[in-house]
């Protein structure tokens, strides 16, 4: 019998998860409370009042996870002297004395979470020795100081300039379909009540970025620091540097180094080719929790916005990705979605491009990019190149002033452009990093930042989304930059990925 390719396997694992999360969601009203009589599930509330000493607080529904949070920073020995009253929709009070905790109540959809939480961190393990190898090995094999900086050159101009170029598109999509106007009455205040608890850790973060700050972090002061915490620019500094010195020396002692890199490098693609055999059960696991933790209720609400953030990243592709990697790629684009969907599958799976980085780096040479090239772009597209998030900050920012009545003219644009460029260079590859730099963004054109509140509940979802974004601009550049150098091999691809001889050019 014929094995099911790789890529099948992820849709139907992906598929199935979301329609185990849909039959198992998380009550969003209900609290679980344990007490000195044991656990108690509370539903069907109308609202409930924590009484400690003399003060009394009280929260509804929608502020469930305030109620949490509140039990939460009590010192456990104190919680025994709290009180929980709950008021239900039938008038009736239930009483609530002794409390060891509270928390939101899970579902079996939940309790997968820790399988796709594991299959995360085993990509996420191979990733930097993965890039610190191949890099090493591909910057030695250039020996020329001049043409890794002639690469280095493109795929920043390159990353810099889509970029741009998705703010701008994001920002001429808002500005026609005007999605904070189209909110119904109301509804801001209540999305607010309902997420306004989990941004506030967020907005009270001192944020800032500097472009000299940036420059001057390059250079990493510590590479084992960089390796452990897993830091890619400092990690492709390194590399490149160790790569480009060992070319100079004398061959007697740089081929033991090389080899040693190249065997670690092979090491890792074959550790990626099993870790890639459970990536049906961790797409299950991570898009069931999703699923049933987020729902999509939120989305008629949000629909508007939902749409334009979509329609954005859709024309992004469209408009600025297929036509340079068919005109300076050289590279039909039905071969480029064929040998990237393991990659694409993964990123809206896991919400990471660090995650998917093995993944990608696999896919693109399959599509013919030397290692020597796919080893420097894609982590550092991985870091600074962000097009994906960039375009949804700047949506966020217009939507979020529209909510708010507050006109942001030509000029305000402009700085919301400059910002979120910048902005994305220090996005880290992680979930839903891009809405501690969105705070940027919108402190930079006076848009009240607890406005992120609003767009919360469609955050997840749209991470997924913006994430296959990310790394397939990461991807055209590779494939681009390639050709240009007139290295671009012919396209080598497989249905699973596995067991296939990989350029080592």
């Amino acid at each position: 019998m014929k094995r099911i390719p790789l890529h099948w396997r992820i849709i139907i694992g992906l598929v199935l998860g979301v329609l185990f999360g849909w039959l198992f969601p998380v009550n969003k009203t209900s609290v679980e409370v344990e007490t000195r009589q044991g656990i108690l599930v509370i539903d069907q509330w109308r609202f409930a009042t924590l009484i400690r000493d003399t003060a009394t607080t009280i929260f509804t529904p929608l502020k469930r996870d305030g109620l949490v949070k509140a039990i939460d920073a009590v010192e456990q020995m104190k919680r025994q002297q709290l009180v929980l009253e709950f008021t239900r929709n039938d008038g009736t009070v239930q009483r609530l004395e002794e409390i060891i905790r509270a928390q939101k109540p899970t579902s079996i959809a939940m309790a997968l979470k820790p399988i796709g939480t594991l299959f995360l961190n085993l990509l996420k393990m191979i990733a930097v020795p993965l890039v610190l190898a191949s890099l090493v090995v591909g910057a030695s094999s250039l020996g020329d100081v001049r043409q890794m900086a002639r690469i280095g050159g493109k795929t920043i101009v390159f990353y810099l300039c889509t970029t741009a170029l998705a703010i701008s598109l994001g920002l001429v999509v808002a500005n026609i379909v005007q999605p904070g106007t189209r909110l119904p009455a109301g509804t801001s205040e209540r999305l607010m009540a309902e997420y306004g608890g989990g941004v506030a850790d967020k907005i009270s973060q001192q944020l800032d970025f500097n472009v000299l700050d940036f420059l001057v972090g390059l250079v990493p002061t510590n590479p084992f620091d960089a390796l452990a915490g897993g830091d890619m620019l400092h990690i492709v500094f390194f590399a490149v540097f160790l790569g480009l010195v060992l070319s100079v020396i004398p061959r007697a002692k740089s081929d033991p180094v090389i080899r040693f890199f190249d065997g670690l490098s092979e090491a890792t693609i074959r550790m990626v080719e099993v870790v890639m055999l459970l990536a049906p059960f961790g797409v299950f696991a991570l898009i069931a929790a999703t699923v049933a933790d987020f729902g999509f209720h939120i989305l008629s609400t949000l629909a508007w916005y939902f749409a334009t953030v979509v329609v954005g990243l859709l024309l992004h592709v469209v408009v600025t990705y297929l036509p340079v990697l068919r005109l300076l790629g050289k590279m039909p684009i039905s071969t480029f979605f064929r040998g990237f969907r393991r990659a694409h599958l993964l990123a809206f799976s896991t919400s990471s491009s660090a995650a998917t980085l093995p993944v990608s780096m696999e896919c693109v040479e399959e599509l013919g990019v030397p290692n020597k090239i796919s080893s420097f772009v894609l982590p550092l597209g991985a870091t600074i190149n962000m097009d994906g998030t960039a375009l949804y900050q700047g949506v966020a920012t217009l939507f979020i002033a529209q909510v708010y009545g507050i006109h942001l003219d030509l000029g305000a644009q402009l700085t919301v452009v400059l910002t979120a460029t910048l902005a994305s260079i220090g996005t880290a590859p992680v979930p839903g990093v891009g809405l501690i730099m969105l705070i940027i963004v919108l402190r930079s054109v006076g848009v009240p930042p607890e406005g992120i509140a609003i767009i919360l509940g469609v955050d997840r979802l749209l991470d997924m989304l913006r994430t296959v974004v990310n790394i397939t601009g990461d991807a055209v550049a590779s494939v681009i930059i390639s050709s240009t150098e007139g290295v671009l091999a012919k396209p080598h691809i497989t249905d699973d990925g596995l067991q296939y001889p990989l350029s080592k050019e």
